[in-house]
């Protein structure tokens, strides 16, 4: 017997093709992307206005498969994080960071991460392999089907309102899955997240990012963390690789004739690396150099278990944002959430030495 196809890695364009091949009606596919992705179902016998037989053909051949919950743990702030489980037994790690009206889901792109940077667990782990499109977008309906978001709400009742595509991986070195991902995400007869309420993150793969962001029409942001190539390279290999100049000449592009286009720099403080006043200086020239309409995205360090790196003190942070702040960029401390479940920017991290999970 041939193993089921996977329909949640299939656009809608493919999943038209799908129906045809099957002797099925192109009308028919309009039907299955709504009760897939607008109310969630993952069982063929409740789509009601399908015939019996198509339901019959689709579930000898065709399957609908939700990332295995592994475990799950909620911080005392509320934010979610959910270990997954995919068929083949790898893993990546999920989180929900909630506000008051409306919340974040932190989407994996990657088993694993191959960028190595040196202040971040996830590249800790070695990369594995890339997610498969249905992968990338079950994480998000793993995220619906614990908060009931089914059908899926408009942008004025739902909570989980945004996406940001910064979890486990590099997006951008899987960029075609990725690309197909977001579109079914942002597919207005389905799932229906804005491409404005999604952010997706990328740690300077300078070729890619103007394809990236014109493929998927969704917002930039880039993992800078250093105002120079010596103290980047230091603490992020793939710097030797993708300078500093190379990145900020992409994002110039990205921008070309479309000033509602802005770039959001995240920028991790470590203690005495690249917190000082200088840097901060640096940053400005930087920017203004190339003329990028940005705004940062401080971060304060996240420990995790046997890194190195401190955190910058709250004052040094402050005087930090504030030379931003001063020069136009508008430079918010971002708060910590999630950190007594490991669940904080740059903590996740999907595997145990011991695989005792």
């Amino acid at each position: 017997m041939s193993e089921k196809k996977e329909l949640t890695d299939l656009t809608k364009e493919e999943l038209e093709t799908e129906l045809i091949n099957i002797g099925e009606k192109k009308f028919r596919a309009k039907q299955l992307w709504q009760w897939i992705y607008f109310r969630g179902e993952k069982d063929f016998n409740n789509m009601s206005n399908l015939p019996l037989t198509l339901r019959q053909k689709l579930d000898e051949h065709y399957t609908i498969t939700r990332p295995k919950i592994i475990t799950e743990q909620i911080s005392v702030d509320k934010t979610h994080k959910w270990l997954l489980e995919f068929n083949d037994k790898e893993r990546v790690e999920m989180v929900y960071i909630p506000e008051k009206d409306r919340g974040a889901v932190c989407i994996s792109t990657q088993v694993g991460c191959a960028m190595g940077c040196k202040f971040c667990h996830t590249g800790s782990q070695n990369f594995t392999r890339n997610l498969k499109v249905g992968e990338i977008v079950g994480q998000f309906m793993v995220a619906r089907d614990a908060y009931h978001e089914w059908p899926s709400p408009t942008d004025e009742t739902r909570y989980l309102s945004n996406i940001v595509v910064m979890g486990m991986g590099e997006p951008l070195n899987n960029l075609e899955n990725v690309i197909k991902a977001l579109n079914i995400l942002t597919d207005c007869e389905g799932i229906g997240i804005s491409r404005r309420r999604i952010t997706m993150s990328t740690s300077g793969i300078a070729p890619r990012i103007v394809e990236a962001m014109q493929k998927t029409g969704v917002r930039l942001a880039v993992s800078l963390h250093a105002p120079n190539d010596a103290i980047r390279s230091k603490i992020m290999p793939i710097n030797d690789k993708f300078h500093i100049e190379e990145i900020m000449k992409a994002c110039a592009e990205y921008q070309k004739g479309d000033h509602s286009r802005y770039i959001t720099f995240e920028y991790l403080l470590l203690k005495g690396i690249n917190d000082s006043i200088e840097n901060a200086k640096e940053l400005v020239s930087l920017l203004k150099k190339y003329k990028i309409r940005a705004l940062f995205n401080l971060i304060p360090f996240n420990p995790w278990p046997g890194c190195s790196f401190k955190p910058s003190d709250r004052k040094t942070v402050e005087a930090f944002s504030e030379i931003l702040e001063k020069a136009g960029f508008a430079a918010p401390i971002r708060v910590a959430r999630g950190q007594d479940i490991l669940a904080a920017c740059g903590q996740l991290k999907s595997k145990n030495d011991n695989r005792k999970i």
